[in-house]
């Protein structure tokens, strides 16, 4: 894994000869040894076509390359970082809440739509976190982004979870999503925010969950 947890608000990440990172344009912080930055307008290893996909819904999140010897210290606006390995799976991120990633993972684009159907448009609309996802795939690690910290939740088949789509991070496994109208407790007696929607995520796979229903 190239990244260390220095705290819960920075990661340190080991570059070398081969071993290259993608990251949030700002994202840098300080580094030690021989090491480049290089804007990346291919959108990562899923190239132009995933770089396209995020620009027609004005999604597009600028990354630069990160080569050549040394390390990093990587943070952005004071969030909250977690550091996620991949085995060969995917992963689900909003391409904003991506702090940093190996460039051994291939990225690609997922229409919410084809993820989940007209429910996965409505999700996309509902919860302002846009009508693409971001998709990491193989083996590697990325570091993303949250307020106040991230619990993983695991989900099982039978056993699906429910989650608040201001509190959602990102998912893994073979999971699918479905937004459904709920009235909370909190909206029972005059508190709530004004979010009418539950996302349930059915399947076999990891959601990420931050500890505020706070937007980045």
């Amino acid at each position: 894994m190239s990244f260390r947890e220095i705290n819960s608000k920075m990661v340190e990440a080991t570059v070398a000869p081969g071993r290259g990172l993608f990251s949030q344009r700002g994202a840098m912080l300080a580094y030690r040894g021989e090491v480049s930055f290089t804007p990346n307008v291919q959108g990562g290893q899923g190239g132009l076509m995933s770089m396209l996909g995020r620009r027609v819904a004005g999604e597009a999140t600028p990354l630069m390359s990160v080569a050549g010897s040394g390390t990093v210290l990587f943070g952005h606006g004071g969030h909250h970082v977690h550091v996620i390995a991949l085995t060969g799976d995917t992963l689900h991120v909003e391409a904003d809440r991506l702090l940093a990633f190996e460039d051994t993972l291939r990225q690609g684009t997922v229409f919410l739509g084809a993820q989940g159907g007209v429910m996965g448009l409505v999700r996309g609309q509902a919860t302002g976190q846009g009508l693409f996802t971001t998709a990491l795939q193989g083996h590697g690690s990325a570091a993303v982004m949250a307020h106040g910290g991230v619990f993983e939740l695991p989900v099982a088949p039978g056993r699906p979870v429910h989650v608040d789509p201001q509190a959602y991070v990102a998912h893994r496994g073979d999971l699918r999503n479905r937004l459904s109208s709920a009235l909370g407790w909190r909206d029972m007696v005059g508190r709530g925010s004004g979010e009418a929607f539950q996302l349930e995520l059915s399947g076999s796979g990891t959601v990420f969950v931050q500890a505020s229903e706070e937007k980045l």
